[in-house]
């Protein structure tokens, strides 16, 4: 069999002050058959020259508005060819140059559909704040509030046909109702990969208000009630709780 095609698929929109580290964490990884995407909002600031400065390492590159962060996931899955895809934010980099290298290998010894692994939140002075170590998935952990770190979730591209793309229906939660579509409720076949491959900087697409904080939860819970996870308030709480051992 030979080397598996890995598309990674990063989407953009106005991220000049981190988008130049995120490129260079992609290019930079020493797996050799790699796919990468950009997909940028039609970004009025410097993202675009940030963006063409690496055109020769970028295989494709789409600029124009769209719909927000998951209708641009969409859009690079569309026109993604690799076996496997997986997403970087501008806002995250690889852990190190060996992160593609060693999901592939997981992929091909373990013949998993699904791969995910751990995750740092990193501050804008280099220190971690908080420590997301996934453990290993047993069937049902959905419903006691558990997820893999979305930046770390890498699958074989044909599960986008076999169970649908990210559903905007959810906000900010349809990477969420993804998972936990494709791994509770299709059981799709996953292996944790027990090693922190993304550094993620805080700040993100989340708003910290208490409106918006409201509204996220909602759009869990709408998508805990439509993959019929059990007790879903509870659930809720559950994954909400478990942030804090994060910190430890």
């Amino acid at each position: 069999m030979g080397q598996l095609k890995i598309s990674i698929i990063t989407v953009c929109y106005n991220a000049a002050g981190t988008l130049e580290r995120c490129i260079k964490s992609v290019i930079s990884q020493s797996y050799n058959n790699i796919e990468y995407i950009v997909i940028d909002g039609g970004s009025t600031d410097d993202s675009l020259t940030i963006i063409n400065s690496f055109q020769h390492k970028i295989n494709i590159l789409i600029t124009e508005p769209d719909d927000g962060i998951y209708d641009a996931m969409n859009k690079g899955i569309a026109l993604a060819t690799g076996d496997v895809v997986g997403m970087l934010n501008a806002d995250d980099v690889f852990a190190g140059e060996w992160v593609i290298s060693d999901i592939a290998a997981a992929f091909e010894k373990n013949n998993t559909d699904i791969l995910y692994a751990d995750l740092n939140y990193i501050k804008p002075d280099s220190i971690i704040l908080r420590k997301w170590r996934s453990g290993a998935y047993k069937h049902g952990l959905f419903n006691k509030g558990w997820m893999p770190p979305h930046p770390t979730f890498y699958c074989k591209r044909n599960l986008f046909g076999l169970f649908g793309n990210y559903s905007l229906e959810y906000g900010t939660a349809a990477d969420y109702e993804l998972m936990v579509r494709f791994i509770h409720v299709n059981k799709a076949s996953v292996f944790y990969l027990k090693k922190v491959v993304v550094n993620m900087f805080t700040g993100g697409v989340s708003n910290n208000s208490f409106a918006g904080r409201a509204k996220v939860l909602f759009l869990d819970l709408k998508a805990m009630r439509r993959n019929h996870i059990n007790y879903p308030i509870i659930a809720l709480l559950y994954k909400r709780l478990k942030k804090i051992a994060q910190f430890f």
